[in-house]
């Protein structure tokens, strides 16, 4: 019997090699990834791949490289757990599966001639790194960028090298903040809501993009509707227990929506009545 081949099925794993490992922090390390067949991983800011380890498994995480890069991407990898863990012990050279992209990202066309405000809290900081590559690399495409970053504590801060570079830059507006400081900070202390209030926009012609752990949200909006950002001008990216990527499983439902196939990015105008998305 001839052997079925299935191509182009949004179930097929790649193989992938890893180029390049960078410690980030403790917890943290950076993963740049080509795959061996050199094809080019296309996705929008904010979506997301399935990262598998044959024999150990299967997690979601974002990309958080530019989307004009053809050349490799690159993810962001927290060791939290099982699969995270054994990623962490990987080397440079050893082989991993990719499936993806997948989601709805952030709608780039929709961004593009307006100004943007990049609220990062975290770990959150890694899928708007995509956003932010991408808005930097097209600067003349956006109005006036707002970026927000905020942490627990400094030796938590990711991409130090590029938010240095960040801060430095003439055509971004840029702040920081840790909730507690060590004694080699110098910048600002607090949550990052304490920044939201002394940021200067046009709230009507302002798109915020917003990433965090789950507990900011509530307040991070509350700030933003009081600037007078327009409801469906405030994206948020959702991080729910996602399994297959393609909404057939069930486990990332918000009431009718699945946050791996209509989200994880959605304007708080979808979500604002639903009790069990914040």
């Amino acid at each position: 019997m001839a052997k079925v081949v299935i191509k182009d099925s949004p179930y097929n794993v790649k193989r992938a090699k890893i180029l390049d490992i960078k410690s980030l922090t403790e917890k943290e390390k950076l993963f740049k990834i080509v795959f061996e067949d050199l094809s080019w991983l296309d996705f929008e800011p904010g979506q997301f791949i399935m990262v598998s380890l044959a024999g150990i498994g299967e997690i979601p995480i974002s990309v958080c490289s530019s989307p004009l890069n053809r050349h490799y991407f690159e993810i962001c990898v927290r060791a939290v757990g099982k699969v995270t863990n054994s990623l962490h012990r990987l080397n440079v050279g050893d082989i991993i599966g990719v499936r993806g992209p997948y989601g709805n990202g952030f709608p780039i066309k929709m961004i593009e001639g307006h100004d943007l405000l990049i609220i990062a809290g975290g770990l959150g900081l890694a899928p708007l790194r995509s956003l932010i590559l991408y808005a930097i690399d097209n600067r003349r495409d956006f109005g006036e960028i707002h970026m927000l970053l905020g942490c627990k504590t400094p030796k938590e801060l990711l991409f130090v090298d590029e938010i240095e570079e960040w801060r430095r830059r003439m055509d971004l507006h840029f702040a920081c903040t840790v909730d507690r400081a060590d004694p080699d900070w110098k910048g600002n202390v607090g949550l990052i809501t304490s920044l939201i209030p002394g940021v200067d926009i046009d709230p009507l012609r302002t798109y915020a993009a917003v990433v965090g752990p789950p507990i900011m949200y509530k307040f991070v909006i509350k700030e933003l509707l009081a600037k007078g950002l327009p409801v469906d001008q405030i994206l948020l990216s959702f991080e729910r227990h996602m399994k297959c990527g393609m909404g057939k499983c069930g486990r990332c439902q918000i009431q009718n929506l699945y946050c791996c196939k209509d989200g994880p990015v959605f304007t708080f105008k979808e979500i604002m009545d639903m009790a069990e998305a914040l």
